[in-house]
């Protein structure tokens, strides 16, 4: 059964005055608690749909480490380090690599690019392009024939369909009496990979590791060993345990995190301030409870004098208006995880209406990376947005409790 003081506290609540059916300024505090809840799950949710959804699509396309030697040398081959990983079971997949810098030209575009030499054989073992690759996959790539595979849109942003000549320049040239020449060679394009990442089919430029070894005069040096893992998300863990520490010196390894360590730290900093300004709107629907709670310690002087004289003490009218104000606070947090949780759930869906609805894109993967609004809503953020909003609406309701419980009976009943 409820205590006095819960029961006096509720009938406060539910008030009924002129104006409506609560006072209004606690209307406008249970809305504001309720309006910041929901904007917090629902912008937290999409930031960590972003994270996920990049990071799944970059470890779809991207190797999970890789690792090489230090200096090449004619006794070391990357059969060497492949040796080092074998056996291991974080280790799923591995395949050799060449990568360097050049310049991709035709039809009067250029475009700066990494070439990156590939075994075909290997590579499907530690990338997945899955649909977006070509009829033929890696196996287009043969060698001595200087075919290339490209991104698609730097396929288009050159201007080349498939059995195109396209120019490859590289860094290193030929010294002659003139000078320096740039050394020019013509690939064919054998395909073009969709992986609907921008960045990468923007970037993507795939050859056969022989002939990405003539082109860089490596002879039969590698650059690295890509490996794929059995489980990315623990890639620091893993690589720490791979190079035996008396061949730290010789050979470098580093996890898909490296390349990519800026983005995810920038993500990780936003979502954190976005958490600290967002929460800011719940403190200051929280602390509009302050304003409803003084204006009722202010109404009922009277009927806290009289409860004093029937002997409450200081404590249960302090209890009154604060069960009252935590009450106000419950509902908003409670209305407020309840739509967040619904929003956050739905939003792509209703992201993607609107834009069938107005015929505009509004993400675009060019500056996203996903041509969708994707969403992840964590238990775990809405339980610490739902814990800090009451916990808020709890401190507001001190200062005026407070005051309720320092009310003088004679001083109230003076002028009633």
């Amino acid at each position: 059964m409820a205590s006095l003081e819960t029961w006096i506290g509720l009938r406060y609540l539910r008030a009924r005055k002129r104006n409506g059916f609560m006072s209004f300024i606690t209307a406008v505090s249970i809305a504001g608690i309720a309006l910041g809840v929901t904007t917090l799950i629902v912008v937290l949710s999409v930031m960590n749909g972003f994270q996920k959804e990049i990071r799944n699509q970059l470890l779809s396309v991207a190797p999970h480490a890789e690792m090489g030697f230090y200096e090449n040398s004619l006794d070391q081959h990357w059969q060497d380090l492949q040796k080092l990983v074998q056996g291991n079971p974080q280790v799923v997949g591995t395949a050799p690599y060449v990568a360097d810098q050049a310049l991709l030209a035709n039809a009067g575009e250029v475009r700066g690019v990494q070439i990156r030499g590939i075994d075909p054989a290997l590579e499907g073992k530690v990338v997945d392009y899955g649909a977006g690759m070509p009829k033929n996959g890696f196996a287009s790539l043969k060698p001595g024939e200087f075919g290339i595979l490209l991104g698609k849109d730097l396929a288009e942003a050159l201007g080349a369909n498939i059995g195109d000549k396209i120019t490859v320049i590289t860094p290193d040239g030929n010294v002659t009496p003139a000078g320096m020449v740039p050394r020019l060679k013509q690939f064919t394009l054998v395909g073009v990979v969709k992986t609907k990442i921008y960045e990468v089919d923007n970037t993507l430029a795939l050859t056969h590791i022989s002939d990405a070894q003539k082109l860089y005069r490596l002879g039969n040096n590698v650059s690295g060993l890509r490996l794929k893992l059995a489980d990315p998300q623990n890639a620091p863990d893993v690589i720490r345990k791979i190079v035996p520490p008396k061949l730290q010196n010789e050979i470098w390894i580093r996890d898909w995190t490296f390349q990519n360590r800026s983005y995810f730290d920038a993500v990780q900093m936003e979502k954190r301030m976005m958490f600290i300004i967002l929460l800011l709107i719940i403190a200051v629907a929280a602390f509009n409870l302050v304003s409803s709670l003084v204006m009722a310690v202010t109404e009922k002087q009277a009927d806290i004098a009289i409860l004093r004289t029937l002997g409450l003490s200081p404590a249960g009218v302090m209890r009154i208006f604060m069960i009252q104000g935590a009450v106000a606070g419950f509902l908003g947090t409670f209305f407020g995880t309840l739509f967040g949780v619904t929003l956050g759930l739905n939003i792509g869906r209703i992201v993607a209406f609107f834009e069938h609805l107005t015929g505009k894109h509004l993400i675009p993967s060019q500056i996203y990376f996903v041509s969708y609004l994707p969403s992840n809503v964590e238990f775990t953020d809405v339980c610490t947005i739902a814990v800090i909003s009451l916990l808020l609406a709890f401190v507001a309701t001190l200062y005026p409790s407070w005051r309720a419980a320092k009310t003088q009976p004679a001083e109230a009943l003076r002028y009633e």
